[in-house]
């Protein structure tokens, strides 16, 4: 029986949308990180600024919120004061199968305080999506070739369009990595699971922002593009927000995940 001592107990939280999604993750954090026994808080932020793009005040709040670490995707550069905060040694990170002189760093290894380690990698797919290097190449590269071994714990945000590409990744890294969970299409998928060789998997956390919306902008901005075709100017939906989550429980020792389970919350918010 693994002891509590010997397992990493990670948070990572779905894509959050806007001031209302930013607004749950202030009210849940404290209560989450004490009653789930938390080491470690991982969070999509790519959505923070109006539901497109993030900028350094929006990084800071949420980091001084409980967030140990900001992974992004596509929206990342839609605000363009985010290169330089990017370059600096806070944990923001961007896919890293963009180009290497893209601003920011696509992984990074998170310390715990108790001394332990957990690598947190950022991936993008492309198909539907940017045309960027292969993610399962560059992977390969940073697993197989770093010039220091990556610690045991190891987490993959896949911020991806499609399912076929998600589950391709969570069979290429298993065994390889303590969990592959995706982002970006902001709809919780029920397919949570451990793969054979000890990865945690699931298809899409599912976004942190309005519920009664379109993937977190209001129906009326939305709608129009549907049934018209008309451009329309999208803004963050208002009302309760769906908290989306994965628990995932690792071994130090190992990296081997030994269970995911979705963290899902209903947050009235002002």
């Amino acid at each position: 029986m693994t002891g509590r001592n010997e397992l990493v107990r990670c948070l990572i939280i779905g894509d959050i949308i806007g001031k209302p999604g930013r607004q749950a993750v202030h009210s849940l954090l404290p209560e989450l990180r004490r009653d789930l026994d938390l080491d470690l808080i991982v969070a999509n932020g790519e959505n923070l600024a109006a539901g497109m793009g993030i900028t350094p005040n929006l990084a800071d709040e949420m980091l001084e919120s409980g967030i140990d670490v900001l992974t992004s995707g596509n929206h990342i550069w839609d605000k363009r004061e985010i290169y330089d905060y990017l370059e600096t040694d806070r944990p923001l990170i961007r896919p890293m199968n963009y180009p290497d002189d893209a601003p920011g760093r696509g992984w990074l290894i998170h310390h715990l305080p108790d001394g332990g380690e957990v690598a947190v990698i950022n991936l993008m797919g492309r198909v539907y999506m940017n045309q960027l290097d292969s993610p399962f190449s560059v992977v390969d590269r940073l697993l197989d070739e770093a010039a220091v071994e990556l610690p045991p714990v190891r987490l993959v945000d896949f911020h991806c369009e499609i399912t076929s590409e998600k589950n391709a990744m969570g069979w290429h890294l298993d065994g390889r990595v303590s969990a592959v969970v995706g982002t970006h299409t902001h709809v919780p998928t029920a397919d949570a699971r451990l793969l054979p060789k000890g990865t945690a998997y699931l298809s899409d956390i599912g976004m942190t922002g309005p519920r009664d919306s379109i993937i977190g902008m209001s129906v009326e901005t939305v709608m129009p593009r549907f049934l018209r075709h008309l451009p329309t100017r999208f803004a963050v939906a208002e009302g309760p927000v769906s908290f989306n989550a994965a628990l995932i429980e690792a071994e130090r020792g190992s990296g081997k995940a030994r269970s995911i389970q979705l963290v899902q919350r209903l947050v009235e918010v002002a």
